[in-house]
């Protein structure tokens, strides 16, 4: 019998003899730009809660609610009907078509559904693709921060170079033409907008936003907008950047379904751009994902036809909760900028004496009440965590007598009203 010199399923080389070839580890195994990418500051803390008992978790940003009956009923009698298949690279014409009159009469912005809507498999991948379409090596990107904890490493995955713009409590977290200028350079190519806010809740006020635009003129920048928590506002108006005059050429828009119809298991997303644009993002999705998944393009179609009731029912119960929280943290003592969208809050913990990962790690231990330190979100937020408010009324009214008896034993009670008052500046 011969002896085998090619290794099989990982297993190390054989010497002369059968025994095993000491491992050497191979030179360049690995992408040089994977090891300049940050590690997930979410993961790190996740990781603690493995094994947790008696835990309340406001941690992870996906709806409580399952998906409404018929959307799912939808995807099934499509599957059942024998639509298993593959559809086109820019998903179902008649999802895009509906997509299309979705957006011109929600927000006044017209996109050709054959040529200037794509579908994708969620909103990770839309920005994904077009980050790698409009991006060349060194091309530098400018993200508001505290972001989303993927922008960093997409960008970077791109071989672009990721700009933080931290934005400011005094400011509603909102991003401010100042500090955009302060950070353009010869070699800025866009600007990547997400609001309604992860982790902050900030929503842009119209103003703020026709300044940004005035930027992105002045400088000749794209713009990617992550507008995926649209329909998550409370009082107020979510703008979509496209609507402003002069922005739909000039902007990439990213939206989806996971969080306004609780299809986040779904994984489908969109993009909608300018032909020139949509046609090299697409180029990019043919080859890396072929088309979304076609069980649920016909789930969205059906939440398009039916499923209004249902979203506006789950804005009232997210805001129900908003208003408990804002008022219970208020009362505990830690400043807070109203949250006016998508259904984060994010609190500033300083006056405990703590930093946000020092407060999210003692307040696992001692309380059991999971929250997501600040910092994983940029270094702007160091002294915040974020909570996530979408979680039943009951369990996050116990998750607040929690915080409330740890912060207690931490903080005097004659200091606390004055740390409770809540900035104005955000709309």
């Amino acid at each position: 019998m011969s002896e085998r010199s090619d290794p099989q399923d990982g297993a190390a080389p054989l010497h002369e003899g059968g025994d095993a070839a000491p491992y050497r580890a191979q030179r360049g195994a690995t992408s040089a730009t994977l090891s300049t990418l940050p590690s997930s500051g979410i993961r790190r803390f996740f990781e603690l809660l493995d094994g947790a008992t008696d835990l309340i978790s406001l941690a992870v940003g996906q709806p409580d609610f399952p998906t409404p009956a018929q959307i799912t009923r939808a995807a099934a009698d499509a599957m059942l009907a024998g639509h298993t298949g593959y559809t086109s690279n820019y998903g179902l014409l008649e999802l895009r078509e509906a997509l299309s009159r979705h957006l011109e009469h929600r927000y006044g912005v017209y996109y050709r559904p054959s040529e200037e809507l794509l579908l994708t498999t969620g909103v990770s991948e839309a920005l994904d693709v077009s980050m790698r379409a409009l991006l060349d090596p060194g091309d530098e990107v400018l993200v508001p921060e505290p972001g989303y904890v993927a922008y960093q490493p997409v960008v970077m995955m791109a071989g672009g170079v990721y700009v933080p713009v931290p934005t400011t409590p005094e400011d509603g977290f909102m991003l401010t033409a100042e500090a955009l200028r302060a950070r353009i350079t010869p070699a800025t190519k866009a600007v990547l907008l997400a609001y309604p806010s992860n982790p902050t809740g900030a929503v842009m006020t119209r103003e703020a936003l026709e300044q940004v635009a005035e930027v992105a003129r002045e400088h000749d920048l794209f713009v990617i907008s992550d507008e995926l928590y649209d329909r998550l506002v409370y009082g107020v108006e979510h703008v979509c950047f496209a609507s402003l005059p002069g922005m739909r050429e000039r902007t990439v828009l990213l939206g989806g379904f996971s969080k306004s119809y609780a299809m986040t298991g779904w994984r489908l997303g969109y993009v909608a751009a300018r032909a020139d644009l949509l046609e090299a993002i697409m180029k990019i999705h043919q080859y890396v994902m072929m088309s979304a998944p076609t069980a649920a393009q016909y789930a969205a179609l059906e939440a398009f036809h039916s499923a209004e009731e249902d979203v506006r029912g789950m804005i009232a119960e997210y805001d129900r909760r908003r208003l408990l929280l804002l008022r219970r943290i208020t009362e505990i003592g830690l400043p807070l900028v109203e949250p006016r969208g998508a259904f984060y809050a994010f609190p500033n913990v300083r006056s405990v004496g703590l930093d946000g990962q020092e407060f999210a790690e003692a307040l696992l231990e001692e309380e059991r009440v999971a929250v997501v330190p600040g910092v994983a979100f940029g270094a702007s937020g160091r002294d915040f965590v974020r909570i996530c408010y979408a979680a039943s009324y009951d369990e996050l009214s116990e998750a607040l007598d929690r915080i409330e008896r740890f912060v207690r034993r931490r903080l005097p009670a004659a200091e606390s009203p004055s740390l409770g008052q809540v900035p104005t500046a955000q709309p």
